[in-house]
């Protein structure tokens, strides 16, 4: 095992997100670890709390995070308050688009309705926040672009960047 994290060399850890601003701040949108999951309320059946396992320095997970956890140790915990640019990034007004309803519901199988997820012909995937007998709207930006957020992490172990021992992606950009 290598003590330090540094680019190329694969991290596990814990992470826990939460909305650093606004009349939800504090609230957690994202948790690696099962007991944050319990207490916060948060808890799901259906989802597995195991640590997230990435390989620094190759893009698996926000760029904040990423930058983050270089230099940590395992045992070590850090708190990072990030800007939309090193998250989720910041809202693009033209990735909210109004669509023909028809078109839409005849491409997804489905009736449009509000808060429904929907995937363009690129294969990005949206919600529709708004729909009348004409049109649909749909909203292709990340639910947390835009926000500030705050991650804690804490290092579970670091190993070298020749160990066959993870295979580093997957759950990247949920972080």
């Amino acid at each position: 095992m290598t003590a330090t994290v540094l680019p190329g060399r694969i991290a596990i850890v814990h992470l826990t997100g939460r909305l650093a601003d606004g009349d939800d701040a504090g609230e957690v949108f994202e948790t690696t670890d099962v007991d944050v999951a319990l207490e916060e309320g948060v808890y799901h059946d259906h989802r597995d709390f195991v640590p997230l396992e990435f390989r620094v320095g190759e893009g698996h997970v926000i760029p904040g995070v990423d930058e983050a956890v270089r230099g940590m140790e395992p045992g070590e915990t850090k708190t990072v308050v990030l800007d939309p640019e090193d998250a989720y990034g910041a809202r693009d007004d033209d990735a909210v688009v109004t669509v023909d309803r028809e078109e839409l519901e005849a491409r997804s199988d489905t009736t449009a309705a509000v808060d429904d997820l929907v995937r363009s012909e690129r294969g990005d995937v949206g919600w529709i926040v708004a729909v009348d007998d004409a049109e649909a709207t749909v909203d292709f930006n990340h639910e947390l672009a835009g926000r500030r957020v705050e991650f804690e992490i804490r290092v579970l172990e670091v190993h070298a960047e020749d160990d066959t021992h993870a295979d580093a992606g997957g759950a990247g950009e949920a972080a």
